[in-house]
């Protein structure tokens, strides 16, 4: 179960506490430089598990909840601070709710097993991320368009959730078949 990518998985998971608290006590410039350790540790777990061919079904399984803990923990920390209004972190979450109810739902109730990301789940990803560290930026003192970024963010989020609920639809009337 612990080889070198999944210990680097776990290192992005001991990380997210660490920028909360960054975040939380207005140190965003340190904030910015332990998302980007965090980001390090994701690229590399990708390329040490493709390049000793360490893929692990428990890696596979926890490198994306590793992802999204860590988008969340940033996101609730940037709501907490008032660096973001609440309501968008809501939406955040929200799009997430929903695909794990739906995820919940196909494994209940249909044989299906297999979930793969969608291209605006990709984008919306990037987005999330990409908006954090303007607004990580701006507190820290780097001008940034913050307005674009969180209207791209909202945007890719909402477009995303709406795709998966409908990629969601259209396997379980393909499964009823």
């Amino acid at each position: 179960m612990f080889n070198l990518p999944n210990l680097f998985t776990l290192a992005r998971l001991i990380l997210a506490p660490f920028i909360a608290a960054d975040i939380l006590h207005n140190r965003y410039g340190r904030a910015i430089v332990v998302l980007f350790a965090a980001g390090f540790t994701d690229v590399m777990d990708g390329f040490l598990a493709r390049r000793l061919q360490a893929s692990t079904p428990a890696g596979a399984y926890f490198d994306p909840i590793a992802d999204k803990i860590l988008l969340s923990v940033i996101y609730i920390s940037l709501g907490a601070a008032g660096a973001i209004p609440w309501w968008m972190v809501a939406v955040v979450f929200g799009r997430d709710v929903l695909i794990l109810a739906m995820a919940a739902y196909v494994l209940l109730f249909t044989p299906l097993r297999r979930f793969p990301p969608s291209v605006w789940g990709k984008i919306s990803t990037f987005f999330q991320i990409a908006a954090a560290l303007v607004v990580m930026g701006v507190n820290a003192g780097i001008p940034a368009p913050v307005t674009l970024a969180l209207c791209l963010m909202l945007f890719g989020t909402i477009v995303s959730g709406l795709h998966y609920a409908w990629r969601g639809v259209v396997l379980l009337r393909q499964t009823a078949h």
